[in-house]
């Protein structure tokens, strides 16, 4: 089929009955409009739909798509990212759903929800955040963030802690109990390093994973807001968590490097 690879189609052998289905090829790398997906991992018992990529994985990287719009007008528009593997496969797509003035007035404080696609266009994961309050000094109204997956069913939950001087923060199963603990350099500031944020056991006496801000130099620095961040988490960690991890890099991105 002419052009089917634009549009993520496999094509299939000639010579099957017209009305039978035919499965599509599985563990081949789709490209679809210039850009090089993960393959599609078979469905896998008690994993929530969508999620089977997260499982063949222990490091994502991700990469906010730079606005022309943003750069010329300082007008913030919505947030839209990319989600590899580090064969710089997309595993996932997100994109940011809020309203004009919420993102233009209340800035890193803002509210959102962030929607994560797979490469077949479905809805995997959502990440809810709602308005509250950042700093120290409001300690019982600090940033929480739900994850959902799929879309609709709470998977896990990432709170805020308050401490003095340390980024901390908690992440949670669907039940509110406590799985992770993340903490933060005390001086969070993003100059020609990497910025790194330790994913601990809850008693955080072992490291587990880590999220990190990355130094995309001078000048993208300078005159953008977009970010780029990394998480690597253990490879048997339970899929669920791996998806709250993701939340977490969202929100500790979004509160610690987002200028607007």
């Amino acid at each position: 089929v002419t052009g089917a690879e634009n549009y993520g189609f496999q094509v299939q052998a000639m010579g099957v009955p017209a009305g039978l289905a035919v499965p599509p090829i599985q563990n081949q790398p789709i490209v679809k409009e210039g850009t090089i997906w993960m393959p599609v991992p078979p469905p896998l018992p008690n994993c929530p739909p969508g999620l089977e990529y997260l499982t063949q994985i222990d490091q994502i990287l991700i990469h906010q798509q730079i606005e022309l719009l943003e750069i010329l007008t300082g007008f913030e528009t919505n947030n839209k990212y990319e989600i590899k593997n580090t064969l710089g496969q997309r595993v996932f797509f997100a994109a940011e759903d809020t309203e004009c003035c919420t993102r233009n007035c209340c800035g890193p404080s803002r509210p959102f929800t962030l929607r994560i696609i797979d490469n077949l266009g479905h809805e995997v994961i959502t990440l809810q955040r709602p308005l509250r309050c950042s700093s120290c000094c409001f300690p019982c109204c600090l940033q929480e963030l739900e994850v959902q997956a799929p879309p609709g069913t709470p998977v896990g939950y990432v709170v805020q802690n308050w401490h003095a001087c340390l980024p901390k923060f908690t992440i949670q199963d669907e039940k509110r109990m406590d799985i992770l603990k993340i903490t933060g350099p005390c001086v969070v500031c993003s100059c020609c390093e990497d910025i790194n944020f330790e994913v601990k056991s809850v008693d955080e006496t072992s490291t587990v994973g880590r999220i990190s801000k990355q130094w995309s130099g001078i000048l993208k620095e300078a005159f953008t807001d977009a970010d780029n961040f990394g998480i690597t988490f253990p490879m048997d960690l339970d899929v669920k968590m791996k998806a709250v991890m993701i939340g977490a890099g969202f929100l500790i991105v979004s509160l610690s490097f987002t200028n607007t």
